[in-house]
């Protein structure tokens, strides 16, 4: 059975192997990772007893704007609606916001849509990453 919570007393040993089995860059750097997780202004996790199996964060000014970073399920976990639930208790915190917003690409476009997001007008996603992954 899997628990979704919006507890923050994760271990970075059980947040790095999500990371590193979905192939993202920011594993490489992790207390930074740590920390951004752990001081998001929304922390959500999936579990599988005591093993991680899905994060997800969220950065707000806590008033108007929610930007969705991070949403990552163990891929030994996917297809099996544990991101379609983070998102969901996500969206429910930040249901009053006048703005959801977050980035995606490849296959990650198609689960958004079907979270209710719609790709946002003529807007081009614009940034300076250090990683490699996209």
């Amino acid at each position: 059975m899997i628990n979704v919570s919006e507890r923050r007393d994760i271990d970075i040993e059980q947040i790095l192997p999500i990371y590193e089995a979905n192939g993202w860059s920011s594993a490489q750097k992790p207390q930074a990772l740590h920390q951004a997780l752990i001081n998001s202004h929304g922390l959500v996790s999936a579990w599988e007893g005591d093993r991680l199996v899905g994060i997800g964060n969220a950065i707000s000014d806590g008033f108007l704007v929610v930007y969705y970073p991070h949403l990552l399920v163990h891929p030994d976990y996917q297809g099996q609606g544990i991101g379609q639930r983070i998102m969901a208790r996500l969206k429910q915190r930040y249901a009053d916001m006048h703005m959801h917003m977050l980035v995606a690409d490849g296959e990650a476009i198609a689960f958004y849509e079907k979270c209710g997001f719609t790709r946002a007008g003529n807007t081009e996603p614009m940034w300076i990453y250090s990683g490699s992954d996209h």
